[in-house]
């Protein structure tokens, strides 16, 4: 528009120019050039007087050069990035975060895989922004999230977030252009207006995680035996060649710094683009805060699998119980928490269990209670000892309600990454850990009574009788592997940290009962070599030491103390140490877009159409979940068992 008029001429001998003519049709005949102060006038109307359809909007767009989704986000994703939250700013703030929540809805129109036909034109153009501008956004979420901005104290504010019914804040700014901004608004959703749950930092939680988790799939569905027809299911085919684009939101928050950790070679990186500087101190602090909720969990996971750095930091602090304590609390409280929630948090500790020193410092860390767990007192009982207890209750809790094989494998891969370094593991942890192997063998037990009774009874009826032994049969196979784990977990704390582990070696010598069935047994005879060994030479020592007046709890432990000293190990196998260790699957897209948006939908206020979301198909079913524990029957042992999250490798 620049020295020429701004509006159109009426009958003027040149082709219009097209931004000219488009105005022109906006506002009349009138010419307005840009010094005038026509434009400010225009921009302090009320909406209600300036109605723009959306096809003349588009249109706009278009003869600008513009693509309008690209505009809008570019323009929302600037403001939120390089403007500081205020009590001037925050009411903005939240609304353009609400507003980007609803334009980036069109994931849940489309199916959980996903395809290079679905259109999601809003979250498409906010993952082509440049580099710095994504940081920005990124860093500024974070913080969001962390400092937690309160609503400001004035009666305008209030009233907006606090009175259902009232218009959003974008249809109170005197601004045409809020009407671009408003447009997926008008056809997608309408707001609930319940602002009582600290809506800045939620929403901007809620927008990072849709952000990192989106995944722009550029071509694929091909599968790799072949197959197209319909009879064809999911789970016989294996999706190859499928190709995405880089996710900068996630890459961002992958190479995030430490704001304390102030090397040179930080400041920038040639190839990823400019680094976000975190206050990795305060996240720690929060999450540890706020681990109860889903979303926190979530970048939790985020955090300690795609950022390097911020493992390493969590690994080194020496108040560990920050983070682990609400993680126990949580498990502690299964019953109460989603089978997401529970699977996000087991995998957090199966990674960080991968780590020797984490390992070694949570059986150095004392809690001097334990204030939320029921059962018995627990009084100066060290983290790693506590964390043996939940893990256990959960392997127990689990095997009883849940039956979710991949609950199980992620416990039992924790607590075997964790034995070669337990130290002074309680006496309460310790009986736990003999009464699981008890607790497992008894029903390996009847499983296998079972499958005997039904093997017979196949020879009666064989038509029902295979069907029914193969199910008993693959069944026994997993409480197998389940019994081989345990046993090389108890291998693992007696080869390796006997002599500072008294209170294992009483459990086993109380409960040494259990172990005698399985001496001979051909699947179990070699992992129990070694127990029986440490119990022949204990037992030896009971006998040699004359007691009047029988044994006591107290007597039996010094003896045993006593002993562990002299202890060299002779006569023991070494094992090769098991070490698990987590990957994510080829496909996370498939359980995180799914994951974050039941999340967003069950946070962010808004009234979506059920019968528009195609998100969340109903796969779930009890048949599926059954049908798991068959697929993945003989997997366990070898760590090949794959969840929708990832899978654990020895």
């Amino acid at each position: 528009m620049g020295a020429v008029p701004s509006t159109a001429r009426k009958g003027g001998s040149r082709q219009q120019d097209t931004a000219e003519c488009l105005i022109g049709t906006f506002i009349g005949e009138t010419s307005f050039p840009v010094s005038s102060d026509f434009w400010q006038k225009l921009l302090e109307l009320p909406l209600n007087l300036i109605q723009w359809p959306s096809y003349k909007v588009l249109q706009a767009c278009r003869t600008f050069g513009l693509s309008i989704e690209n505009y809008v986000m570019r323009s929302v994703l600037s403001f939120i990035g390089t403007v500081d939250v205020s009590p001037h700013t925050y009411i903005l703030h939240h609304e353009l975060l609400n507003f980007m929540l609803v334009a980036m809805s069109t994931q849940l129109l489309s199916g959980p895989s996903p395809g290079p036909k679905d259109v999601h034109p809003f979250i498409d153009a906010a993952m082509f922004q440049d580099t710095p501008l994504v940081g920005s956004v990124v860093r500024r979420l974070v913080l969001n999230y962390i400092t937690r901005p309160q609503i400001p104290l004035d009666r305008t504010s209030l009233s907006i977030f606090l009175y259902e019914g009232q218009l959003g804040v974008l249809q109170r700014v005197s601004s045409a252009a809020a009407n671009i901004v408003l447009l997926p608004f008008k056809f997608l959703v309408s707001s609930s207006g319940d602002g009582s749950r600290s809506p800045l930092a939620e929403s901007s939680l809620l927008v990072l995680l849709i952000l990192i988790h989106y995944r722009k799939c550029l071509e694929g569905d091909e599968f790799e035996n072949g197959r197209s027809d319909d009879s064809a299911t999911s789970d016989s085919l294996v999706k190859v060649n499928t190709q995405f684009s880089e996710n900068p939101y996630c890459n961002s928050l992958g190479n995030a710094r430490d704001i304390e950790f102030d090397r040179l070679d930080v400041v920038g990186n040639a190839h990823n683009g400019p680094v976000v500087r975190l206050p990795f101190a305060a996240l720690f602090d929060t999450l540890g805060l706020c681990l109860a909720d889903e979303t926190a969990v979530l970048l939790l996971y985020s955090m300690v699998h795609g950022n390097s750095d911020f493992l390493e930091y969590v690994l080194v602090r020496t108040d560990l119980d920050t983070l682990l304590m609400p993680i126990l609390e949580t498990l502690y409280n299964v019953s109460k928490r989603t089978s997401n929630q529970i699977s996000m948090l087991l995998i957090i500790f199966l990674i960080l269990s991968q780590d020797s020193s984490f390992n070694a410092t949570i059986h150095k860390l004392m809690l001097p209670t334990v204030p939320w767990y029921q059962e018995r007192l627990l009084h100066q009982t060290s983290l790693g000892s506590l964390m043996v207890i939940i893990l256990i209750r959960t392997v127990k809790y689990n095997l009883s309600k849940l039956r979710d094989i991949y609950l199980h494998t992620n416990c039992l891969a924790t607590l075997a990454n964790m034995a070669p370094h337990v130290h002074h593991l309680s006496a309460y942890a310790s009986q736990k850990l003999v009464s699981l192997f008890d607790m497992l063998s008894c029903k390996y037990t009847k499983l296998a009574e079972l499958r005997n009774d039904k093997m017979h009874m196949a020879k009666v009826n064989p038509i029902e009788g295979d069907s029914s032994a193969e199910d008993t049969l693959t069944e026994l196979h997993i409480y197998t592997d389940f019994l081989q784990i345990v046993l090389e977990i108890l291998n693992a704390i007696l080869t390796y940290a006997l002599p500072r582990n008294p209170e294992v070696v009483y459990a086993i010598l109380h409960r040494q009962e259990v172990f005698q069935p399985f001496k001979n047994h051909p699947l179990f005879n070699e992992l129990l070599e070694n127990i029986f060994t440490v119990l022949d030479f204990f037992n030896s020592r009971m006998d040699a030491q004359g007691v009047e007046g029988g044994w006591s709890v107290e007597k039996v432990l010094q003896v045993i103390i006593i002993n562990c000293r002299s202890w060299r190990g002779e006569g023991v196998k070494m094992f090769t140490q098991l070490r698990f260790t987590y990957e994510q699957e080829s496909h996370p897209e498939e359980f995180f877009i799914p994951y974050v948006w039941q999340l967003a939908l069950s946070r962010c206020g808004f009234n979506f159409n059920p019968n528009a979301i195609n998100l969340f198909p109903d796969e779930l079913s009890s048949d599926k979940q059954d049908n798991s524990d068959t697929d993945d029957a003989n997997k366990l042992q070898n760590g090949e068992v794959s969840s929708p999250v990832g899978h654990v490798e020895p």
